[in-house]
């Protein structure tokens, strides 16, 4: 599928504010205009991006309920009740429910619990309560869900049990009768920034804890950064402000002193003794904590999570890992048979008509990664589902700019439960009532999504020359990281390129281009890898100019930092 390059020059304004900054990058001004680009316009913002501080946190208590959630956990703690910490079965749950269970340990009592997909569904639920009544927990602490949870915890209050809800999942109108709500959504929830993964919300919960109980040494807390940092890569939410300080610090500990969960990980995915990167965080180590989950129990990551046994993790470790490699065979098949269906349905390519695709007999823990390959195959938004427990369940996914969490909602009077955010909700349906939600959703969709929301787009940075990519450039890109939703990693566009004659097809099956190439304007030869293009090579060996769109990036292989480029796109000059 064709994309579109989207590059807009600088406005007069932004050139301005450019030129007051380039005095600080005077050898690089492509660093200036990402800075401007990302809003950052001033020199205290540009320091406070470039080197991140935890000062720079916002004080806890600016968030609705914290005073009420700090009150009765601290009451919970002083008269000894036992806490049941609760989470979803997914990578931000699971390492939110490590947390908070690891940090409160040090005060109190605790036990944690998880939900598995197919015996219990989505968030908290009847079987849990009772379980939590039976070993006599008098307070629950609800991460990452929770927020939808009005009869669930009516029913927990009817057992004498209050509950905590620690959540950042859109809430309804109707929020839950619980001693405390933390969630940044809330409409008349002052925080100033409402973007924190579920595991943020524990940490900020914890840190006002501390506050509270006048506890100074934030070591034991922040030691457990590199969990947050793992649910904010996963989960995919803003990489900025508070996401952005707390990966900061979360990465440093994952390359220095990681938890033992993760270390046996970063073992067993092959990256022991190597800098660990946002993008090792997001193709590595989460989908192996979210295999867990996904293919048997999310208990098997808390419990890899909170163990102080390196031997013992590194055996639960291989475990989930055989989980993550079950995982991948199950979710090719199941996508290929998706494609297939939808290609013979023939209309869905070259139509506004979103995907809705039902299978009963696909795994209940692969369809959200399915309906995201879906997603990105054909851009449009998707709702794949299966059966499970007597219900239609499943997950849709959305293209950039189009909220799937209101499209879902105009036929909530179909559904019997749904949930998420605006590009990834999680529903559920009687059987009998998919046609008609299939109907309405596209009725929807069709009517509110634009043309141009569904061919995939590339937002191009910065037009550049190859004599300005320099070592000094290289430098100020690492201190852009890390990188994430809001502050991605900058695409370079530079035009008539040519090759160097040394190009070369590379691969299993010569689908990649190995490149070197020179641009127009100077004699700089540089290195670069374009996955999956073989169908350029033979225009690009013929000596055609073209145009590229790429990210720069190290090469860790050369021992002297060489540049090289991760292309994105190519484009032939005269088309």
């Amino acid at each position: 599928m064709t994309s579109k390059w989207n590059y807009l020059s600088p406005t007069f304004e932004q050139e301005t504010i450019e030129s007051a900054l380039t005095e600080q990058f005077p050898n690089c001004p492509a660093v200036s205009h990402l800075l401007v680009q990302r809003g950052i316009t001033t020199k205290e913002s540009v320091d406070k991006f470039l080197y991140p501080s935890m000062n720079d946190l916002h004080d806890p208590f600016l968030m609705k309920d914290m005073d009420k959630a700090v009150n009765r956990l601290n009451i919970a703690l002083g008269e000894k009740e036992k806490i049941l910490v609760f989470g979803d079965y997914d990578v931000d749950g699971t390492t939110a429910v490590a947390l908070v269970y690891k940090f409160l340990s040090y005060y109190g009592t605790l036990d944690y619990y998880i939900p598995t997909r197919y015996e219990d569904g989505y968030g908290i639920s009847h079987k849990c309560i009772d379980y939590a009544e039976s070993v006599g927990v008098k307070l629950i602490i609800v991460l990452d869900c929770g927020i939808k949870a009005v009869e669930e915890v009516e029913y927990a209050r009817s057992k004498g049990i209050d509950v905590i809800i620690c959540d950042h999942h859109v809430p309804d109108e109707v929020l839950p009768n619980a001693v405390a709500i933390l969630n940044p959504k809330l409409e008349d929830n002052p925080y100033p920034f409402k973007h924190l993964s579920g595991c943020g919300v524990g940490y900020k919960f914890m840190c006002a804890f501390m506050q509270s109980n006048g506890l100074t040494n934030r070591h034991e807390l922040d030691a457990l950064l590199d969990l947050v940092a793992v649910s904010i890569a996963a989960d995919i939410v803003p990489m900025t402000d508070e996401n952005r300080i707390m990966t900061y610090y979360g990465l440093k500990r994952l390359n220095t002193n990681p938890n033992v969960g993760l270390k046996s990980i970063i073992k067993i995915c092959g990256l022991a003794n190597k800098e660990i990167t946002i993008s090792d965080v997001i193709f590595k180590i989460g989908p192996r904590i979210n295999a867990s989950g996904r293919m048997q129990s999310g208990m098997e990551a808390v419990e890899l999570l909170v163990t102080k046994s390196f031997q013992e993790a590194y055996e639960k470790g291989k475990n989930i890992d055989q989980y993550n490699r079950d995982r991948k065979e199950l979710d090719k098949r199941i996508t290929e048979e998706a494609s297939n269906i939808l290609t013979d349905r023939g209309e869905i390519v070259s139509s506004k008509k979103p995907i809705v695709i039902y299978n009963k007999d696909w795994h209940k823990g692969i369809i959200g990664i399915v309906a995201s390959r879906l997603t990105e195959l054909y851009c449009k938004p998707c709702v794949v589902l299966t059966l499970a427990n007597g219900l239609a369940t499943g997950s849709s996914r959305s293209v950039q700019g189009f909220d799937i969490y209101k499209a879902i909602d105009s036929t909530r009077d179909l559904l019997d439960n749904f949930g998420g955010h605006t590009y990834a909700v999680g529903l559920s349906l009687k059987e009998e009532n998919i046609p008609e939600f299939t109907r309405r959703f596209e009725e929807y969709v069709i009517e509110n999504i634009n043309k141009e929301q569904l061919t995939p787009e590339i937002d191009i940075d910065y037009e550049i020359n190859f004599s300005e990519i320099t070592s000094e450039l290289l430098g100020y890109l690492k201190l852009f990281n890390p990188y994430g939703p809001w502050n991605q990693k900058p695409v370079f566009l530079t035009k008539n390129v040519y090759d160097y004659s040394t190009s070369k097809l590379v691969g299993k099956n010569q689908e990649h281009i190995k490149l070197e190439l020179v641009d127009s304007k100077s004699d700089k030869v540089i290195n670069g890898i374009a996955f999956n293009m073989s169908e350029y090579f033979d225009d690009i060996k013929s000596g055609k100019p073209f145009d590229i769109c790429y990210t720069i990036e190290e090469n860790k292989h050369k021992t002297n930092g060489a540049i090289q480029f991760q292309i994105k796109d190519i484009r032939f000059s005269e088309d």
